[in-house]
């Protein structure tokens, strides 16, 4: 996998925690899955289609979606509702786009499907074709383990 795919899910992840949460973010060390990712409890999932295909998870814990939920709300929300399952959804889907952007922006021609929200723990995503790099993001509400899956389509 090419590090130009997953750079762009980072950097836009970083723009948007620190933008609509105010977080000081870190990253973590970087790490290759070659098989299934057993997820935290919250896991939106999101497909990428056309000259790059794969998927991006933004796993969490249950408790850092709620402390984020809660600050981008402006609101305490202490379980896991309509809103705060929509307001994950949204975030991820604010981040993939604003990827999506910036691979365009370098030549390829790319979609996203919609976001698809994973909640339960040790849920087990299965393997796709491609090998998956995982960048933890630390911030104050907890760890987000992006999960980027990408490959280069043939031409």
């Amino acid at each position: 996998m090419k590090v130009e795919f997953v750079n762009p899910f980072v950097e836009s992840a970083v723009s948007v925690l620190r933008d609509m949460c105010g977080f000081n973010i870190q990253k973590g060390q970087l790490s290759l899955k070659k098989t299934a990712i057993t997820t935290l409890g919250i896991a939106p999932i999101i497909g990428v289609t056309g000259d790059v295909t794969g998927r991006v998870i933004y796993d969490m814990s249950k408790q850092t979606a709620l402390k984020i939920v809660s600050i981008m709300n402006g609101e305490e929300i202490t379980e896991f509702n309509d809103l705060a399952q929509s307001t994950i959804a949204e975030l991820s889907n604010i981040i993939t786009g604003n990827t999506i952007s910036s691979l365009s922006a370098k030549g390829y021609r790319v979609d996203i499907t919609p976001p698809t929200l994973f909640m339960g723990d040790n849920l087990t995503v299965s393997k796709s074709e491609a090998l998956t790099l995982v960048v933890p993001l630390i911030t104050e509400a907890g760890e987000i383990f992006i999960n980027v899956a990408l490959k280069e389509k043939n031409k």
